[in-house]
C-alpha cells in the first residue's frame, strides 16, 4: 500500500460510480449484468464471484508480461498464486489495481464495476487493498498514529486537525490491534518493530479499510518461522470476512493455508487445483517446482 492512495480519490469515485457501467463480463457460463452500484461501496457478488480477469493481455515493448490470462476469486476465497519468476504475477496484480492498463481482456470487481474504466486512488477506495513485498509504514509514527491514519476519513487539513477517533473507530483499531498480533506494541514507533511485525502493521493499516478483496505480494518473505506460522493463522482468520490472493514462493507456507492453487506461467494460468494436485502436475514440475 502506497501512503497516497490512502489521501485520494473519494470524490472521484463518488461521481464515477453514478455513472452506468458500459461493459460486462462472464465467469463459469454466467453473465455479468449491466448496471452501477446503487450505493458506494457495495459489490455484486450474486454470481458468486468477486473478482474476474477474463483473456487479459498486456505486453511491455513487445513482451507478453500477460497472455490471454482468465481467472476468478470467490467472496470469502483465499486463492494461492504461485509460479517461477516472471510468470506475471505481480502484473496481475498491477492490473486489478489500476497501475497497468492490459491491451485487451476484461477486469470486472463483483458483477458489475469494471476496473478498467477507474484509476489506482478510486480502486483502492472502493475496497481492493493490496500489500507489496517491502512494508510500506510510517516509520516516524507508533503502531496506533499508522492505524488511525488509514482509517477511511475526510483528510481534507482542516478535518484532519480536529479529528477524533468515535466509540466504533476506537473498537475497530483496538480489534485490528488484537488480529495483526500489535496489542502489546501500540505505543512503540513502527520503525523498531521487526521486519515481520511491519509486514503485520501494513496489513492492519489495509484492514482499517475495511477493504472486500486483499492482494498479499511475497507477504512472509524475510519473517522469522514463528513470524510465518503467525501470518499463517492471520490469513486463515481473515478469509471469512475478506477474499485474499496471496502470491508467495514459500511451499511450507502455501501448504498451511492454501485450499485452491493457481499456478501462473508466461502470463496464463498453467495449472489450478489444491496443492497436492499442482505438485503432481508434470508441466508444473518442468517449468517451477523441478523434481
Amino acid at each position: 500500500m502506497t501512503p497516497d492512495l490512502m489521501e485520494q480519490g473519494a470524490k472521484r469515485l463518488q461521481a464515477a460510480l453514478e455513472q452506468p457501467v458500459m461493459g460486462k463480463t462472464e465467469s463459469g457460463g454466467r453473465n455479468a449484468g449491466y448496471g452501477r452500484l446503487s450505493t458506494v461501496g457495495e459489490v455484486d457478488t450474486t454470481h458468486g464471484r468477486i473478482l474476474y480477469l477474463e483473456d487479459v493481455s498486456v505486453s511491455f515493448d513487445g513482451f507478453k508480461a500477460i497472455n490471454g490470462l482468465s481467472l476468478d476469486i470467490a467472496p470469502g476465497e483465499l486463492r494461492c498464486i504461485i509460479g517461477p519468476n516472471g510468470a506475471g504475477k505481480t502484473t496481475m496484480m498491477d492490473i486489478i489495481t489500476g497501475k497497468t492498463r492490459p491491451n485487451s481482456g476484461t477486469v470486472f470487481f463483483g458483477s458489475t464495476i469494471d476496473l478498467l474504466r477507474f484509476n489506482e486512488s478510486q480502486i483502492a477506495q472502493m475496497g481492493i487493498g493490496r500489500k507489496f513485498q517491502k512494508p510500506t509504514v510510517f516509520e516516524q509514527l507508533t503502531v496506533f498514529e499508522n492505524l488511525e491514519l488509514a482509517l477511511k476519513t475526510n483528510k481534507a487539513v482542516k478535518h484532519s486537525v480536529f479529528f477524533k477517533l468515535d466509540s466504533a473507530q476506537s473498537d475497530r483499531l483496538a480489534h485490528v490491534l488484537q488480529t495483526i498480533h500489535l496489542a502489546d506494541s501500540v505505543i512503540r514507533m513502527a520503525g523498531n518493530l521487526s521486519h515481520g511485525q511491519k509486514q503485520w502493521l501494513e496489513i492492519g493499516m489495509l484492514l482499517m479499510q475495511d477493504p472486500k478483496l486483499l492482494l498479499l505480494d511475497e507477504p512472509v518473505a524475510g519473517m522469522t518461522d514463528e513470524e510465518t506460522v503467525r501470518t499463517a493463522e492471520l490469513f486463515l482468520s481473515l478469509k471469512k470476512h475478506h477474499s485474499l490472493v496471496v502470491v508467495e514462493h514459500d511451499m511450507s507456507f502455501i501448504e498451511r493455508i492454501s485450499e485452491k492453487v493457481t499456478v501462473l506461467h508466461e502470463g496464463s494460468v498453467l495449472a489450478e487445483g489444491t496443492l497436492a494436485q499442482v505438485q503432481n502436475n508434470e508441466k508444473v514440475i518442468e517449468v517451477y517446482l523441478g523434481r
